[in-house]
């Protein structure tokens, strides 16, 4: 989708201008794919959005997110992990979880969540990371 929709992945600022839209200390903070998610307020493409009703339940309208199908998708359509099987997942973020999700319900036996933030393994222990 990112290279349908144009969305600039590599250089860190908005395609329309090539500017960033957030600085600290009078200098840029470049986009992660056009966007800034871990800000309170963030910029984005239009294609990138998706209106969502405020009453709807956000444990379920998260997958929207492209985290979860990329994580879930690699490890059921790509990785194809045995049942049974040990795996490891190298970060613990959307993807990662998403994936651990994924080798659970492929019927994984051990799942080894390997990440620099020790904060991660907190949302891991409830995804059964050994």
């Amino acid at each position: 989708m990112c290279d349908l929709l144009r969305i600039n992945t590599d250089r860190g600022v908005m395609l329309n201008d090539g500017k960033s839209r957030f600085s600290i200390n009078g200098k840029p903070i470049y986009h992660f794919v056009g966007t800034s998610t871990f800000s309170e307020y963030t910029v984005t493409h239009v294609g990138c959005l998706a209106k969502i009703n405020p009453s709807a339940p956000l444990d379920k309208v998260c997958v929207l997110s492209c985290g979860i199908a990329t994580g879930l998708g690699a490890t059921l359509n790509v990785a194809k992990p045995n049942k049974g099987s040990a795996v490891a997942i190298f970060g613990l973020g959307a993807v990662g979880l998403a994936a651990a999700e994924g080798a659970r319900i492929a019927g994984v036996s051990r799942i080894i969540g390997v990440d620099l933030n020790s904060k991660r393994f907190e949302e891991g222990a409830s995804n059964n990371f050994n």
